[in-house]
């Protein structure tokens, strides 16, 4: 399947315009309200192709080399993608993980240094529902098995839904881990507990002495279910995307784009949407309704230049691939976003790059809450479309 688009900006967003005072660490409430204006960015001609399909809501993506692609399906099982061909047989099967609602098989990371250790980090869930639990496992990867099975940390808080758990190495060379509230809202106002916090730890696990907490793995708190994390490439400005109130929980919509700080309060659940209160730190953009953002990366490639810098994260709502331009010149703020017309496939989950510099992302149109295509779930990649020669 080839299809090629132009990119044009859809809709507008507000955006929070936030000082931060350096000596907390913390950005306090607006001083101003703006919004993200609409500039059109020109014709981005690029082709979606099927990459790999038949899989089990794929929930993460990572490359340990030019060939090579793992991805977990929620289920439990840890598949590979060699040389672009989904392979017959799981790298391995988790057993004993619970994959009710939105736990499961979750996230993955790959050790900096995979290239001489072989370390890959593995998040799942386990437990009945009334004591869910999710931990994150390294494992030695010797390509056609994972020996050495470490526990990293355990007894991450879970539930069947606000489960996390994206895990990503930074440039600092830490582990973040990002963890729900487990419908426990009010938990995520406290540092004494890991439930709705964004997570930074050693990658042998133990506490790094520079967190803001001592003894403690919370870098920051006053989440509700951040799922997509990642940096402005050469700097240490971290971006979040977040799930929102479901209705239940709070007023519909008001999934979150934010810039995480060190030891910053994000609000949930004294605020949300639009909201604002002095040492809590609002969002830099919102989405009402809801697009129930699931991922987040920052494209470094030259390959589609137009991109280059570029923050992108997939959509559980609204057949969406959202691309966030950031300023180059201040990465904490953003200026425009956009919607990328072409992506039709569904509950879009994970946004990878891969190495060949195009942009990797899976289907979740498996888990209970899509319709699913036939060959679903599926991984498709955007490239840039090669000009003819003639």
């Amino acid at each position: 399947m080839k299809t090629t688009i132009s990119i044009f900006f859809l809709m507008l967003f507000a955006v929070s315009n936030s000082y931060c005072n350096k000596n907390e660490q913390i950005r306090q409430e607006p001083s101003q309200s703006t919004t993200v204006k609409n500039k059109d960015a020109g014709d981005v001609p690029y082709v979606i192709e099927v990459v790999a399909d038949n899989l089990y809501v794929p929930w993460s993506i990572v490359f340990t080399d030019n060939e090579r692609m793992l991805v977990t399906e929620r289920n439990g099982k840890l598949r590979v993608i060699l040389n672009g061909q989904l392979q017959e047989d799981p790298l391995k099967v988790f057993e004993g993980v619970s994959a009710k609602g939105e736990a499961g098989l979750l996230g993955l990371a790959v050790d900096p240094d995979y290239k001489n250790n072989k370390f890959i980090y593995v998040s799942y869930s386990y437990g009945s529902s009334n004591a869910m639990k999710v931990k994150v496992v390294r494992f030695k990867d010797l390509g056609k098995s994972l020996e050495e099975e470490t526990i990293i940390i355990d007894n991450l808080p879970a539930e069947s839904y606000h489960a996390g758990c994206r895990l990503r190495f930074g440039p600092d060379g830490k582990l973040y881990i990002t963890t729900g509230d487990a419908g426990e809202r009010d938990l995520a106002q406290e540092t004494e507990n890991l439930y709705g916090k964004i997570l930074r730890i050693n990658a042998d696990g133990t506490v790094p002495e520079d967190n803001p907490f001592p003894n403690s793995p919370v870098w920051s708190y006053g989440h509700r279910n951040p799922q997509g994390i990642d940096w402005y490439p050469g700097t240490s400005t971290l971006y979040s995307t977040e799930h929102g109130p479901s209705g239940f929980d709070g007023p519909g919509g008001g999934d979150e784009v934010n810039v995480i700080v060190k030891g910053g309060n994000y609000g949930w659940p004294v605020i949300s949407h639009e909201e604002s209160k002095s040492g809590m730190i609002s969002p830099q953009l919102v989405y009402t309704p809801a697009v129930a953002p699931a991922s987040g990366m920052f494209y470094k490639s030259d390959s589609i230049a137009q991109f280059k810098n570029n923050y992108f994260f997939g959509c559980l709502r609204g057949n969406a691939i959202i691309r966030v331009v950031v300023d180059e010149n201040d990465p904490s703020k953003i200026k425009s976003a956009e919607k990328l017309s072409d992506v039709k496939f569904g509950r879009i989950r994970d946004v990878a790059e891969g190495p060949d510099g195009a942009i990797y992302f899976s289907t979740s149109n498996q888990d209970g809450r899509g319709n699913p295509a036939q060959n679903d779930d599926r991984i498709f990649r955007i490239r840039k479309k090669l000009s003819r020669l003639f």
